[in-house]
């Protein structure tokens, strides 16, 4: 009788034990398939633009932002250019190391406090503008998190996956939210939205990501229906350090 209840028991608990494994992995595999439909769809629309690896391959990249200044960002040292005329400054930083040379009205800032302001206001114009350029492959970084809101919307005639993107303590606004809005088709962005706040339920502003150019193998979407954004972008293998380092402004080759 004693061995009968001590193997009832084993059986018992060899159950319920079964039943705790497998409830437990199955809630594991439905975590990571809600997880695993994000970054599938994310991996799918860098397909579709030539892919991660050709993209960070890319060295320097110039673009016009809004027509109000030029920016020149060498990816592989973090050096970047702003020549900003309307405020008679050119910026000459490194976004990395937080570090550089800042001249206004042709006069160099010297001035420790002074310079340290400029190169962080130029920090953040950099980090501004190269997000309406290249938002997509920054999807993956650390600190960002997305949200399948649909797979199935219609929106502009176009079966829509709608992607919402929030930040977890990273970048200069981190209260802001983004909704992308991915052609199920094409597997390419074609419109994103912005929100000031994070609780906001309508976007303060709505705006194409359309025209896309290939360079190199890389899409990049600029001169957009609206008019607005990136404009002229150019992707260059090799440029003089004097691109970085002199403030008077270079004259781009072609591209």
């Amino acid at each position: 009788m004693r061995v009968f209840y001590c193997t009832l028991l084993f059986i018992i608990l060899a159950v319920f034990g079964f039943a705790s494994c497998y409830s437990s992995n199955s809630t594991e595999e439905t975590n990571n398939t809600i997880i695993s439909k994000e970054q599938k769809l994310v991996d799918e629309m860098l397909d579709a633009m030539g892919g991660e690896e050709p993209y960070i391959s890319l060295r320097h990249v110039s673009w016009d932002f809004f027509g109000a200044r030029q920016l020149l960002w060498d990816k592989h040292t973090g050096n970047v250019r702003i020549d900003y005329p309307r405020d008679s400054t050119v910026f000459l930083i490194n976004v990395e190391a937080d570090s550089g040379r800042v001249f206004r009205n042709g006069m160099e800032i010297l001035q420790k406090d002074s310079l340290a302001y400029m190169v962080r206001r130029g920090k953040s114009i950099w980090i501004n503008d190269s997000y309406w350029l290249v938002m997509p492959f920054k999807l993956k970084d650390e600190g960002v998190k997305l949200k399948l809101l649909s797979s199935d919307s219609l929106i502009n005639n176009k079966a829509t996956s709608v992607l919402e993107v929030t930040f977890e303590n990273v970048g200069d606004t981190p209260e802001n939210k983004y909704h992308i809005y991915i052609d199920k088709e094409t597997k390419m962005i074609f419109q994103w939205a912005y929100f000031k706040n994070v609780n906001q339920e309508e976007p303060t502003s709505v705006w194409p990501w359309d025209n896309y150019h290939t360079h190199k193998g890389v899409l990049f979407s600029y001169d957009r229906s609206d008019g607005n954004g990136p404009h002229d972008v150019r992707v260059y293998e090799t440029l003089p350090d004097e691109f970085y380092k002199s403030p008077v402004k270079p004259n781009y080759p072609n591209k």
